[in-house]
């Protein structure tokens, strides 16, 4: 590229360049634009995951590479690989697979025996709150709040049955403790995602987020306890259970909450897994290879997403766009408190228009990470504000596959739920805005130690 022509891209990126930002635009246009149609018009079910994101994302990047032809192709692409190559996307890329590895190794039924042995050590008249805290401590020791659901909603209608608690009430109950684990988990793809984009540890992020999700959590239970009594009780589920197959999952909890790295927490989950699933003669080896493969496997869209939005944020960031986002973010938000607030309604926007916690949290990153430069934040806060809006958005949209996945298995189990029967009884989400809300506005909430 000449001399005339760097100078012109250094002052359009210092001005700021909105059309730099049509990528993203054109992205969720497709995806949002797409989902909607499957979803409402054509309903098709679980339409918003019917949409390629890949494709939808290849799109947006073609855009990038037609924009601004004072660059040359070839450069474009040495720009791209250089987003790639950042040390924190390949750490991510590793972790969610090592992590996938971990889940395909230790199973999910462990979840179901810990649902089963307290709800059969527990008076029934605490069966919804049970569900509640059993879902936290799965969501938080599996790392997904999808598959939390899916193992627990079945639970959650044979306690509606037999108790006489309200369906709707069980099942929020249950996507509400996922959405807790999902926000807190140190191999949650959402907690990969948003400590790797920072350049954050999960322990700093973690004990940044605690003191965020706890509050909200405990004010659930209450609540939930308060309706409970109100509930004639019926009778009880009993079921047998397996509490060995837990071990690996509290190792990793503990490992992590103490601050081992990441992939010796993994490798340990995996390892003691492997010896207590083969051991107990739960899967043979063959399974054993094949479930991790399938583990593996389930990450690899999260990973092709995360590169293809480094490799397109790389380019929007050398046409301006991020400046002209920055700088319109800039007017808004004064301070701060408002950055805070800024960077958690970004990745609000974003789940709102991809249902999908992980992606908003990749998609803001980059420009989080401006913002956190430009308001003087932490990486430990940014990763945390990121994490939790993103969960408290995705844990109400009735689009998202949390809550669509809770439909779902109620329906295959007989019976119709609405999300907007179970909307109102969301308790967590809307308790951990709040919880969130007052540590951005509250006497330290701008304050970073």
């Amino acid at each position: 590229m000449s001399d005339e022509g760097n100078c012109f891209m250094d002052e359009m990126k210092k001005k700021g360049n909105v059309i730099a930002l049509l990528p993203i635009g054109v992205f969720l246009a497709l995806y949002l634009g797409l989902g909607i149609l499957f979803e409402y018009v054509m309903e098709i079910p679980m339409g918003f995951y019917n949409v390629p994101i890949v494709v939808a994302f290849l799109a947006a990047i073609l855009v990038a590479c037609v924009q601004n032809r004072t660059i040359s192709f070839d450069r474009k692409l040495e720009l791209m690989a250089k987003g790639v190559g950042d040390k924190n996307i390949i750490t991510m890329l590793l972790i969610f697979l090592t992590a996938g590895s971990f889940v395909g190794v230790v199973g999910r039924s462990s979840a179901e025996s810990v649902a089963y042995c307290m709800l059969s050590l527990i008076p029934a008249r605490f069966s919804v709150a049970v569900l509640f805290v059993v879902a936290c401590f799965v969501s938080v020791a599996m790392g997904t709040s999808v598959g939390t659901i899916t193992l627990l909603t079945p639970i959650a209608v044979a306690v509606s049955k037999a108790s006489g608690f309200d369906m709707a009430f069980c099942v929020a109950s249950v996507m509400g403790g996922a959405m807790f684990g999902d926000n807190l988990s140190f191999i949650s793809d959402t907690t990969i995602a948003a400590c790797n984009g920072q350049g954050c540890q999960m322990k700093d992020k973690f004990r940044e987020n605690f003191w965020i999700a706890f509050p909200a959590a405990i004010v659930t239970l209450l609540l939930i306890l308060i309706l409970s009594f109100q509930t004639e009780i019926q009778g009880r589920v009993v079921q047998d259970y397996h509490l060995v197959q837990i071990l690996p999952y509290v190792l990793v909890l503990i490992g992590g909450i103490i601050g081992i790295n990441v992939f010796v927490v993994l490798l340990i989950g995996i390892v003691s897994g492997a010896f207590i699933m083969l051991l107990g003669g739960h899967i043979t080896p063959v399974e054993l290879l094949t479930n991790i493969g399938s583990g593996v496997s389930g990450m690899f869209e999260t990973c092709m997403v995360a590169i293809l939005v480094a490799a397109m944020c790389a380019l929007i960031r050398e046409h301006g766009g991020f400046e002209a986002l920055l700088s319109g973010i800039q007017r808004v938000f004064k301070g701060k408190k408002g950055g805070l607030l800024g960077m958690g309604l970004l990745v609000g926007a974003m789940d709102i228009a991809t249902a999908n916690n992980t992606v908003a949290i990749v998609m803001a990153n980059p420009i989080a990470k401006e913002m956190a430069l430009e308001y003087k934040i932490t990486s430990r806060k940014t990763a945390s504000i990121l994490d939790t809006f993103s969960c408290i958005f995705q844990g109400v949209i009735p689009y998202g596959a949390q809550m669509l996945v809770a439909i779902s298995a109620a329906k295959e189990l007989g019976f119709e739920l609405s999300a907007f029967q179970i909307m109102p009884k969301l308790f967590y989400p809307m308790l951990l805005l709040v919880s969130s809300l007052i540590a951005i506005f509250g006497i330290k909430g701008g304050d970073d130690k």
